[in-house]
């Protein structure tokens, strides 16, 4: 079921002030959008009356969508400025990529399964700022580059060389990482070649499939 109007108002801003407010989520942009931007849109019908619940919720192919506490964090620490260039991989129904639109101005949102995909092309309909584009999550999406922000809307163990190559010098990564079964969430700066993350929270996050690091030789 989809909530009503004022059920969803209610509840958006419940969760703006419950979830968002009460750990660390203090970029006013941000909050904005997501007091603003109706969640229950962006995500399959059976899942729209708990759509601001504190959790993460199933999606197609073992996938999940992230928590909006696990988006909130990202996006403040990703510190995004307005006019930059963003690539969301896992756009999933296009929520994190609606949010970033409000926020930047200009945001590829990229997604592999297609019936996740078809979710967001109809929920992102007339949003401006936003393209959707369809390919292997792991492989970024290079026709698009460079990028300011690369948000990972999801927890990987590594971030593929060839998506590192898509940021602009000086630009951030903000992701889920994957460390030991624990995932964390975590930012990043280019400069030249080098690259690292920090994690900066412990917080339950969605793992994204494809991003495993190579298994190593051991006897």
């Amino acid at each position: 079921m989809t909530p009503t109007t004022d059920a969803a108002h209610a509840m958006r801003h419940a969760m703006v002030a419950s979830q968002l407010r009460t750990n660390s989520v203090n970029d006013a942009r941000i909050l904005e959008a997501m007091s603003t931007e109706p969640r229950e849109r962006f995500l399959p019908e059976q899942h729209r009356e708990i759509a601001y619940r504190d959790t993460l919720l199933p999606l197609n192919g073992g996938r999940r969508h992230n928590s909006p506490l696990v988006i909130g964090r990202l996006l403040t620490e990703a510190h995004v400025a307005s006019g930059e260039k963003v690539l969301v991989i896992g756009a999933a129904g296009g929520y994190s990529a609606a949010i970033l639109a409000d926020v930047a101005g200009s945001v590829t949102a990229l997604e592999s399964d297609p019936e996740l995909a078809a979710l967001a092309r109809e929920a992102l309909a007339g949003k401006a700022g936003v393209t959707l584009v369809e390919g292997p999550l792991n492989q970024g999406w290079a026709a698009d580059a460079p990028y300011d922000l690369i948000v990972i809307d999801g927890a990987v163990e590594e971030v593929p060389e060839g998506v590192m190559a898509q940021l602009k010098d000086g630009g951030r990564v903000a992701t889920g990482i994957v460390d030991r079964g624990v995932t964390r969430l975590a930012t990043g700066r280019k400069s030249g070649s080098h690259f690292s993350l920090v994690p900066f929270a412990d917080i339950e996050c969605a793992v994204l499939p494809g991003f495993e690091k190579a298994k190593t030789f051991q006897f």
